[in-house]
């Protein structure tokens, strides 16, 4: 780079550089004794002796200069390698043998949550002077729309190339669900609108058989078939089986027929591009596993089918719908004191959903054993991979945890419910129940679960069946006023939407900030009027949320059509006075249509 000399000599005048003497020994060379040589000569040699001393000045300076800068370079040098190294330092810290003595000081990091209720107990006890009504937990209202009539969604209507007009079905849709009761359900929404964008006839979808829940329910044994079936028609066709025709192609043996793999989420043109082709060529295919196999944002035409699916089509069996109006009466009977109003809990605190999750409570060393105990049983060395660490800590800070019964009733309680609330348990085999729901009962003595409510003999036939039991809380739960979910899933998923589409919109249900509520269980220090008046502004916000319907643009949808119906599902209301259920001292002698 060139360096501009009259810069460099200003500087090195500004440092001090430039006072080397030259301008006085001109001067004394003028008054010399000796004949003074001519003033041209005299003032070349002046200027050549102060540029040779300016230039020896200058080069010191840069010497002195650049032996810095490479000092400084080097230093730079070595910290480009090390901050890398501390960076690296410091994750290991925190991830690594040190994190269980680092997290635990961070707020909300430690169940503490015992600790604080055994504090706060006689000021609970006491307090029931602000008793909440349930008539009016919800303050927020939607402004209904104006309802439409639903677009013609039949088959016929599927675009499947520029100049094709299907004449007739392409062929036969088999799918296999899996998983649970509500993840099923989805399957099944699904599949009948991936029928309906590919002109297929969908076949009774099938069930896979879970390991660990071995439930050998298939679709009959969940939903009424028929009702299903003639639902559809004119929509999408359905079938019970194949015909003896396709049967014969395959050699009677259904699994010579393609079963195609999908990739999680495929859109629908994946379908029209990957798929179809397929379909029309082989005239059945299987798709297994079908969970999440469809996108979110699909053609409205065929996301109304998912709608007619859910709310219409899909109704519980004869078995189901008749022990869960038993239930609902009974529940609204022993809620006399609030009107036949209660409020249910979908509470996740199961055994082995606290060891998935990865969270420990109260129990010390022992818990976590056995945590491990169970993770090693029911997954493998899943957990025990290289790049899996388990902090319980920070699970719990970042509202991964489920909450226990103490905890949800600590809530509930701030909020403003009293001890005359009934409360309905949804849930499996609770966690150390005799530990946890202790505290439960004390706050809220009108608790009643399924086994409760129903006598040994009208279970008898349910036992075994997970399936058939989460549809018996899932109704129960559904014509709760208050609903509560501690844990994301798809109970509460398909929940909080089926409840927004019978509740003019809004969702009725509690979904408490655990992020929050976690740090506030956790300091010993808090007032129960203060944790009081930080339950009651979340229940306030949880009310807002209710209404809440995320923008829809066209078929641009990023939410679930399951947890949020609206707008696309608005059409169906047309019947919505006789899917609304009438609250009181008895229930209806039928159950709606989308319950049932």
């Amino acid at each position: 780079m060139a360096i501009n000399t009259v810069t460099v000599v200003k500087a090195a005048v500004n440092n001090g550089i430039g006072n080397t003497g030259c301008a006085s020994e001109g001067i004394a060379d003028s008054n010399s004794p000796s004949p003074p040589p001519s003033p041209r000569r005299r003032f070349q040699t002046g200027i050549s002796q102060c540029r040779r001393r300016l230039r020896s000045k200058v080069q010191s300076h840069f010497r002195r200069e650049n032996l810095t800068a490479g000092i400084l370079l080097r230093w730079n040098i070595r910290y480009l390698l090390v901050l890398p190294l501390l960076y690296i330092s410091g994750l290991i810290m925190c991830v690594g043998p040190f994190s269980a003595l680092l997290r635990p000081t961070l707020p909300g990091a430690v169940y503490r949550s015992h600790e604080l209720f055994a504090k706060l107990w006689p000021d609970i006890a006491a307090d029931n002077s602000s008793a909440i009504e349930l008539s009016s937990v919800w303050k927020f209202k939607r402004r209904l729309k104006v309802q439409k009539p639903c677009r013609n969604s039949t088959a016929r209507q599927q675009h499947f190339a520029a100049n094709e007009e299907s004449a007739g079905p392409n062929g036969y849709l088999i799918i296999e669900a899996n998983g649970g009761l509500n993840q099923q359900r989805s399957a099944i929404c699904n599949a009948v609108a991936l029928a309906g964008l590919m002109n297929a006839i969908l076949v009774i979808p099938l069930f896979e058989f879970n390991s660990v829940r071995r439930d050998p329910s298939e679709f009959r044994d969940i939903y009424d078939e028929d009702h299903f079936i003639a639902t559809l028609e004119g929509h999408v066709k359905v079938v019970k089986e194949l015909p003896d025709e396709v049967m014969e192609r395959y050699d009677y043996n259904s699994s010579n027929i393609p079963n195609i793999r999908v990739q999680a989420w495929a859109p629908a043109n994946y379908y029209l591009g990957e798929v179809y082709p397929v379909l029309k060529e082989k005239v059945v295919i299987r798709i297994a596993p079908f969970a999440n196999r469809l996108a979110i944002s699909v053609p409205p035409h065929i996301q109304l089918l998912r709608c007619m699916a859910n709310y219409k089509a899909l109704r519980f069996s004869s078995p189901i719908s008749t022990l869960a109006h038993k239930l609902v009466n009974r529940m609204i009977e022993k809620s006399s004191r609030t009107g036949g109003k209660y409020v249910s809990i979908h509470l996740r605190f199961e055994e082995d959903m606290v060891a998935f999750l990865c969270c420990v409570y109260d129990g010390g060393e022992a818990e976590k054993l056995k945590m491990d105990s169970i993770r090693e049983i029911g997954w493998r060395r899943k957990f025990k991979r290289k790049d899996r660490v388990i902090i319980p800590g920070l699970n719990r800070i970042e509202g991964k945890c489920p909450l226990t019964p103490l905890e949800v009733g600590m809530m509930l309680r701030g909020m403003g419910f009293d001890n005359n609330t009934s409360i309905y348990l949804a849930s499996g085999k609770i966690y150390k129940a005799e530990r946890y729901l202790t505290p439960l009962l004390q706050m809220f003595p009108l608790l009643y679960t399924k086994d409760s409510l129903a006598t040994p003999d009208e279970l008898a036939s349910f036992e075994g069946y997970f399936s058939r039991l989460a549809a018996l809380d899932y109704t129960v739960c559904l014509f709760s006023e208050v609903f509560v979910t501690t844990q994301g899933g798809n109970f509460p998923h398909f929940l909080m939407g089926q409840r927004r589409f019978l509740f003019d919109g809004h969702a009725k249900t509690i979904k408490p900030d655990k992020r929050k509520l976690v740090v506030l269980l956790q300091d010993m220090e808090i007032s129960w009027k203060a944790f009081k008046d930080q339950m009651e502004a979340m229940l306030t916000e949880s009310d807002r949320q209710g209404v809440v319907v995320p923008r829809v643009r066209k078929i641009n949808r990023k939410t679930s059509v399951y947890a949020y119906p609206l707008p696309e599902c608005w059409c169906l209301l047309s019947h919505k006075s006789s899917l609304k259920l009438t609250r009181g001292t008895s229930m209806p002698d039928t159950l709606p249509e989308s319950t049932r």
